[in-house]
């Protein structure tokens, strides 16, 4: 993990970050103490919204061939 105060970070962010997207935790430091660690980002941190949602399986008879059914008994 990398340190660095907040001036030097803003002097050099451009370089930071490209350390950044090489896998390097980043933590930034104000008056000598922590504010912040900049970090990659993972694959897995999509918002839950851009997930794929699990896929449902039922087993048995579907939907709209129970009501066919139904229909076919009803009119006899």
């Amino acid at each position: 993990m990398k340190t660095a105060n907040f001036t030097e970070f803003r002097k050099h962010a451009a370089e930071f970050l490209d350390e950044v997207e090489k896998g390097e935790v980043v933590r930034i430091l104000r008056h000598g103490k922590a504010v912040a660690d900049i970090s990659p980002v993972r694959v897995e941190d999509k918002p839950s919204w851009k997930k794929t949602p699990p896929q449902l399986t039922l087993s048995g008879v579907s939907l709209s061939k129970a009501i066919l059914q139904n229909r076919k008994d009803a009119a006899r």
